[in-house]
């Protein structure tokens, strides 16, 4: 019976099932993009400050609050950050290629295909006729 409950049962529930698996895909690829983001703008700010005076004064947010530091009490901490960041997003790409797997394991064992939008418009267009767009005269004209 327990395996009876983790299967779906119907091709909704299945339908269900696999789109909450590319949404949470959509959600990691926008979680990466959204980090890979911070990384470069951590980058521009290391590269902005690395060649100043250490002594000299700086500003950092921390938390909503704007504190004044010294640029060698700010460059090491920005630089943790950056390396942090991009941990994450390694751990995020490991997620991001489990989950494509699994969707590819689901998408097999259910047989899912996916149709593009121009597939779905060229059998319409079948449905039709083949000689869409083509203007033919009379059949007894005389020239």
């Amino acid at each position: 019976m327990a395996a009876k409950a983790e299967e779906p049962i119907n091709e909704q529930a299945i339908a269900n099932i696999y789109s909450a698996m590319r949404s949470e895909i959509t959600q990691i690829y926008s979680k990466i993009t959204e980090l890979e983001m911070e990384v470069s703008e951590h980058s521009l700010v290391i590269n902005a400050i690395q060649p100043l005076d250490p002594a000299r004064r700086c500003y950092r947010m921390i938390g909503g609050v704007l504190v004044e530091r010294t640029i060698k009490e700010v460059l090491p901490a920005v630089q943790r950050n950056k390396e942090g960041i991009e941990e994450v997003i390694a751990r995020l790409n490991e997620a991001l290629e489990k989950k494509k797997k699994e969707i590819s394991d689901f998408e097999a064992k259910y047989k899912i295909r996916i149709r593009k939008p121009d597939e779905v418009k060229e059998e319409g267009g079948r449905k039709e006729g083949s000689a869409q767009g083509v203007l033919v005269g009379p059949a007894g004209s005389n020239e």
